[in-house]
């Protein structure tokens, strides 16, 4: 073997190892947007705005993600994950950092341009650029590194969270944002410095395709949206995300409003809630896999109605109904991050999976508009978010539906 093929000094079977190491402490800067429920009663607070309007930097973040990785699937062809992943880091952190001004003139409006709008971007940016490298060097355990790399994502409020916690009371909310800008912008960059591709036809030692991989059907974006496959998983998929996200946003004032547990204990909750949105990822990869996409969305729109029927019926003190309600929404909202690539890569091909997804990922970014607004007004218009827990029930029996009558392998119409 030349030295020329080593990775970190590393056979490349070996080093390959290495990107799900760096990546998945990449996803975990990216991922801080789910410790949002942690900054956001100081928001509000401080601020002076609605439970809506308090909510609008994490919607507005949510949906610029969810565009700007359409976009960065395209612009990666050309430039190659490198580029972009360092590209966007700087823009991750540089929302991060100028959300200081924010925190400073108590404006929301400036917080949804810094936090939501740059920040978000960025990490749409950097978002596909480590699962681009994971499926080049790991053709033979794609869905297993993609979902330790993602674990990251998930995980990130337990660390992230937690770091707020204590930032915010000691040196305040401004100060936190751009001490979280700064080392976001130095660990993104410094960690895809090492990203590059395999050489050309590259594959492991001893690893062959299988011919059902090697003769899957590949569609394009125009024939994916043309089949009702499509939009059984597109529906699936943004009901999965506006319960898991709506559920995250309001994750701490609901320990504290509804349940009355102190802050301590809320903050320490949403760390343990972080760890089942990271085994959400990994397991329902797995069960994708074993079950197919059908059986694995099934499951998880079965967790989404039990869950928010608890909460409707929890009352204060009820801590354990709570606590397992929402490691069961947090854990569905893992959960189909992993379902639906799985599904768009194994019903659609890989060959324009980047695009294929880009365009089934929109989902996500609606589910978090719509679910933000679902708690706000509940809020805001009932006095109480336990109310946010109806549309969620009643969608979770909605998208069963959705889900039993459409999503089956799409068949290719002949040209």
């Amino acid at each position: 073997m030349t030295h020329h093929n080593k990775l970190f000094g590393l056979s490349p079977e070996a080093g390959r190892w290495v990107y799900v190491v760096t990546s998945l402490i990449m996803y975990l800067c990216l991922g801080s947007v789910y410790a949002y429920s942690i900054f956001l009663p100081v928001i509000k607070e401080s601020f002076g705005v609605t439970a809506s309007q308090g909510n609008l930097p994490f919607m507005i973040f949510l949906a610029f993600f969810s565009i700007l990785m359409f976009f960065s699937g395209r612009i990666m062809e050309k430039y190659g994950p490198k580029k972009i992943a360092i590209f966007g880091g700087l823009i991750v952190g540089l929302g991060w950092a100028l959300s200081y001004f924010a925190g400073e003139s108590k404006n929301i409006y400036i917080l949804i341009l810094t936090y939501g709008i740059i920040a978000g971007s960025g990490v749409g940016v950097v978002y596909g650029c480590p699962i681009n490298i994971a499926g080049k060097w790991f053709p033979d355990k794609k869905g297993l590194a993609t979902g330790l790399m993602l674990a990251g994502f998930g995980g990130s409020a337990l660390i992230t969270g937690k770091l707020a916690g204590v930032l915010i009371p000691s040196i305040g909310l401004s100060m936190t944002f751009l001490y979280f800008g700064f080392g976001f912008a130095i660990l993104l960059v410094l960690l895809a410095l090492p990203f590059k591709s395999p050489e050309a036809g590259w594959k492991p030692a001893g690893w062959t395709p299988s011919a059902a991989a090697a003769s899957a059907v590949d569609f394009d974006s125009a024939e994916m949206i043309k089949t009702s496959t499509f939009w059984g998983l597109f529906l699936a998929y943004i009901i999965g995300c506006l319960a898991g996200l709506m559920a995250i946003g309001i994750s701490k004032p609901v320990g504290s409003e509804v349940i009355k547990i102190d802050g301590e204990t809320a903050t320490t909750l949403v760390g343990i809630f972080a760890i089942f949105n990271a085994l959400g990822r990994p397991l329902f990869g797995w069960l994708t896999d074993k079950i197919t996409p059908k059986g694995a969305a099934i499951l998880n729109l079965l967790i989404i109605i039990a869950v928010s029927a608890m909460m409707l019926m929890a009352k204060e003190g009820d801590v354990v109904m709570y606590t397992v309600a929402f490691c069961g929404f947090w854990l569905i909202l893992g959960g189909w991050l992993a379902i639906a690539p799985t599904t768009t890569a194994t019903f659609y091909g890989l060959k324009n999976y980047a695009r294929n997804y880009g365009i089934v990922f929109f989902a996500y970014g609606l589910g978090a508009i719509i679910g933000g607004i679902i708690s706000g007004q509940a809020k805001d218009v009932f006095g109480s978010y336990q109310v946010a827990f109806w549309p969620t029930l009643v969608l979770g029996v909605v998208g069963l539906m959705i889900v039993m009558a459409l999503l089956k392998p799409p068949v290719k119409k002949a040209a």
